[in-house]
């Protein structure tokens, strides 16, 4: 991929990194010193990726947990792989049994929108199948963070801060304790540079590395689990947990100018990226012609998004091909109906979304794109006792209406959003990108991709540019950043613009690139505490 390495024009000024050895980009240093360490050792990128992750669930609990869900794509062997590891709902669970306590939608706390999680899961899996050293060893990092503590960083200190205020005043059930006994000790939420543990958690890691995460699932955790939601009148049971198993699947793409974009397949949103892709490389993108390139962009991804939330479910219960959204033939009707002004497509509000994403790539050619998430920050508001165990709410993307392809079903998965992406371009990798962050991600993707192919775009740079948000009918929210013209540029198009108050919304990202004589180039996320850790 050729772009400008030495040139980022935008505020950051960052630079992107080299290394030969390895690189692990997250949006946490000490969770990307862990996967490095593990390269050090003799590990693969798999080893890094898993213990990155694990970090990550002690030192970033404010988007993920051990208990959210995980999707994986991952180069080994000359081939790229899938791992879905998403949860589905209780099979005790219903519409039916719903309606008859009232409840016309799932609240976003509580039991009702707790899925199966499938974190634990996904380590294992991957550790099992790709990974050099034993689970044991990848996961002494996360677990030594979570009992010997460590100090809150800048963004994670805001979100934490900002989750806390929130959850004392809608988190009144007894069953929220937990949470408030466990992320705020001291009656409140730790600062930045303050130290922070979690024993319980420490416990439930080193269970996880010595069982390969069986005792989550049909063992000691699973009992703890399960004895919390019964207590509460929770759905999840013995069954579920034991039922689940991780899937692998076979990632979708796209051709984007001469390079294939990856994704998971449904029930994962990637979908969407791709066929905004698909519609969007129709069209001539012309750097001098920047508001062009912005309206072009918006149109093509509100088009991907309306299908999305119409289609997009589990596989099982789909009613279109995957296939058929991507063909060629599809995209140009789509093309067709974007003109000089803003459509209005018919599409609900999206919700924001909190998640974290690494990369990691290692000297023998093996590479690595994960994400996981609690889906909406810590999620349930649930901790299971003793545990430092958060329970996902991914359950609230599912649709109490029966004709909706997403309808709650019992052990149905719903529409997902966390999403990692993969580039190769001749068969060969390219390397692994993100974008985290609920609805946004795949709107991020959709613009990464164009800044680096289309534009020429380092991986720092093209993280760094400013971003766009669409959020229902013609309203976009736009970064400080995006220049004025651009803006009234839109607004004259007949999109309805809202400049941003923060960029917390805009999602984090990270990326990793093979260079044809096999150097490595990461960029990191300017909007978090991002590090691109490299040897």
């Amino acid at each position: 991929m050729k772009f400008h390495a030495l040139h980022n024009p935008y505020p950051s000024q960052r630079m992107p990194v080299y290394a030969k050895n390895g690189m692990v980009a997250t949006s946490h240093p000490l969770a990307a010193q862990a996967g490095l360490d593990m390269l050090k050792k003799g590990g693969n990128a798999i080893d890094a990726a898993i213990a990155t992750a694990a970090a990550l669930t002690v030192v970033e609990p404010t988007s993920n947990g051990i208990g959210g869900d995980a999707f994986a794509l991952v180069w080994c062997n000359g081939k790229l792989h899938g791992l879905n590891s998403s949860g589905p709902a209780p099979k005790g669970i219903s519409i039916e049994k719903l309606e008859k306590k009232g409840i016309k939608e799932i609240p976003h706390y509580g039991w009702l929108p707790v899925t199966v999680p499938g974190v634990p899961a996904a380590w294992a899996e991957l550790s099992e199948r790709f990974g050099k050293l034993p689970l044991t060893k990848v996961l002494e990092p996360a677990i030594r963070y979570a009992e010997e503590g460590y100090p809150l960083s800048p963004t994670v200190s805001k979100y934490w801060k900002k989750a806390y205020q929130h959850y004392r005043r809608v988190l009144q059930g007894p069953e929220f304790a937990h949470w408030f006994e466990t992320f705020a000790p001291e009656g409140r939420a730790p600062e930045a540079g303050e130290i922070w543990r979690s024993r319980g958690h420490a416990e439930t890691l080193q269970s996880i590395a010595e069982t390969k995460a069986h005792s989550f699932y049909q063992g000691e955790i699973a009992e703890k689990i399960v004895a919390f939601a019964k207590k509460y009148e929770g759905y999840l049971s013995l069954e579920d947990l034991a039922s689940f198993q991780p899937e692998w699947v076979n990632p979708i793409s796209v051709n984007y100018r001469g390079y294939d974009i990856w994704e998971i397949p449904p029930n994962g949103q990637g979908l969407v990226a791709l066929m905004a892709l698909n519609i969007l490389k129709g069209f001539e993108l012309i750097e001098k012609e920047v508001e062009r390139t912005y309206h072009l962009q918006i149109e093509a991804l509100k088009l991907a998004f309306v299908d999305g939330k119409k289609y997009i479910t589990d596989p099982k219960y789909m009613n279109v091909k995957v296939e058929d959204l991507l063909s060629e033939s599809y995209a140009e009707i789509r093309r067709k109906q974007i003109g000089e002004q803003a459509l209005l497509p018919e599409a609900g509000k999206l919700p924001s979304g909190g998640t974290v994403y690494l990369a990691a790539a290692d000297c023998e050619g093996n590479m690595v794109s994960y994400i996981q998430s609690n889906f909406h920050g810590f999620g349930s508001g649930l901790v299971v006792p003793s545990t430092g165990i958060s329970l996902q709410n991914r359950g609230l993307t599912f649709s109490l209406d029966r004709n909706h392809a997403n309808c709650l079903q019992p052990g149905k998965k719903t529409y997902h959003t966390i999403i990692p992406g993969f580039i190769t371009n001749e068969g060969q990798p390219v390397g692994p990108f993100g974008v985290m962050g609920g609805y946004m991600q795949p709107q991020g993707h959709l613009q990464v991709v164009s800044n680096m192919i289309d534009f020429h775009l380092n991986p720092q740079a093209a993280l760094d540019a400013p971003r766009w948000q669409w959020l229902e009918d013609k309203r976009v929210e736009v970064e400080r950043g995006v220049p004025d013209h651009i803006v009234q540029s839109l607004i004259r198009r007949g999109h309805d613009i809202r400049i941003a108050a923060d960029n917390g919304a805009f999602g984090r990202g990270q990326i990793i690139l093979k260079q044809d004589n096999g150097v490595l180039v990461g960029g990191t996320e300017p909007r978090t505490d991002g590090e691109v850790a490299a040897w």
